[in-house]
């Protein structure tokens, strides 16, 4: 797999250096109200607006309209609601927080989407953010994801967070290498450790939704349902099978030519409530 180059995470604005300068004005008295007349007031913001920018980088100027969605039992710890209230939102974008309380994980998932696709406003904004209630990002997440989704033009990008307990895996599984190559879809853990300190960006087959943001038209391309958590006895398989909801979509959306990847910028706690510990 080729290097994904690192990013930047300062967005720049330059002034032209052909910008035009501010003229001096004479002063001029004020009129009977004590405010300059139109003219005066005109002539000293020359210079001074939009002509000044060369180029903004990052994603300031386009569509970044986001819904977010977090599926929950009902009570989410306080290390968690605080990381979820200090998220930046990109500027002057739209963004809703919406919840999904009760449902098994992958019904809470199909059951936003659905609702989310047949509404008249929420079914136009671009991405699906999902945050899960044992998860904690950090405050610059959504804009480092939005970076990387348009820069590798992956239809979801996920920040990095490893499996809890004593043997911890990084969630970012499967090389598209070895499937472009094979046609084998494999989803072992890849070694993230020197694109970790990097700063990259790594494609992979199956990502994890604890803090991922996703394209709202991969949901239109892909018929539902989408998330499945498969856990079952299946003679004609010979044997059990076991799937997490996150890694069902990856493989049935993977097949159907999508990409994923984590940003390894975005490093993102996983959080043991009963323990307090964040792997």
């Amino acid at each position: 797999m080729s290097a994904q180059p690192a990013l930047r995470g300062l967005h720049t604005v330059e002034p032209r250096v052909d910008a035009p300068q501010m003229s001096a004005v004479s002063p001029r008295p004020l009129d009977s109200t004590g405010m300059l007349d139109v003219g005066t007031a005109s002539s000293r913001l020359s210079g001074l607006g939009f002509e000044r920018v060369a180029t903004i980088q990052g994603t300031t100027y386009r569509d970044c309209s986001t819904v977010v969605v977090a599926p929950t039992r009902g009570m989410i710890h306080h290390r968690v609601v605080a990381a979820w209230q200090s998220l930046i939102a990109p500027m002057n974008q739209k963004r809703a927080f919406l919840f999904v309380a009760g449902d098994e994980v992958g019904r809470a998932y199909n059951s936003f989407l659905q609702q989310v696709l047949a509404h008249p406003e929420l079914s136009t904004w671009k991405y699906v953010l999902t945050l899960e209630d044992d998860n904690i990002p950090p405050p610059d997440a959504h804009l480092r994801l939005l970076e990387a989704i348009e820069l590798g033009k992956f239809d979801a990008v996920g920040g990095l967070y490893f499996t809890k307990g004593d043997v911890n895996m990084p969630q970012c599984y499967g090389d598209p290498e070895e499937f472009r190559r094979s046609g084998v879809m494999e989803f072992r853990p890849r070694n993230v450790v020197e694109a970790l300190q990097r700063g990259q960006i790594v494609e992979c087959n199956g990502i994890a939704m604890g803090c991922t943001l996703w394209r709202m038209e991969l949901f239109r391309q892909l018929p539902p349902p989408w998330f499945v958590t498969v856990a079952d006895w299946f003679p004609e398989l010979g044997g059990a099978a076991a799937m997490t909801q996150d890694l069902y979509f990856c493989k049935k959306a993977r097949e159907a030519g999508k990409t994923f990847a984590v940003d390894m910028r975005v490093k993102v706690g996983h959080l043991d409530p009963n323990t307090g510990i964040v792997y």
